[in-house]
């Protein structure tokens, strides 16, 4: 299971990837993070599952130690850009 620090700052930086546009309210925080917490979290949109998206788009073409990677290196990305 991908660990997920819960720091809000992929919720934060929608507007750095398209396939998030809807979930943008504009500014580039997601519609339904309020209080840094996912108000909808038990429901969320599969985009928004790491270990769900990895077996429904990305299991035939990497291994989930190379997804788990690239999801965290984009994490810290995100986090850098917040400082």
């Amino acid at each position: 299971m991908f660990e997920c620090k819960r720091c809000g700052s992929c919720c934060r930086n929608l507007d750095k990837n398209e396939i998030y546009k809807d979930l943008d309210r504009g500014d580039g925080i997601c519609i339904y993070l309020k209080e840094n917490e996912c108000t909808i979290y038990e429901n969320r949109p599969l985009l928004c599952r790491i270990d769900e998206s990895y077996d429904y788009f990305f299991s035939q073409t990497m291994t989930k130690e190379e997804y788990y990677k690239l999801n965290k290196e984009a994490c810290k990305r995100l986090r850098k850009l917040e400082e």
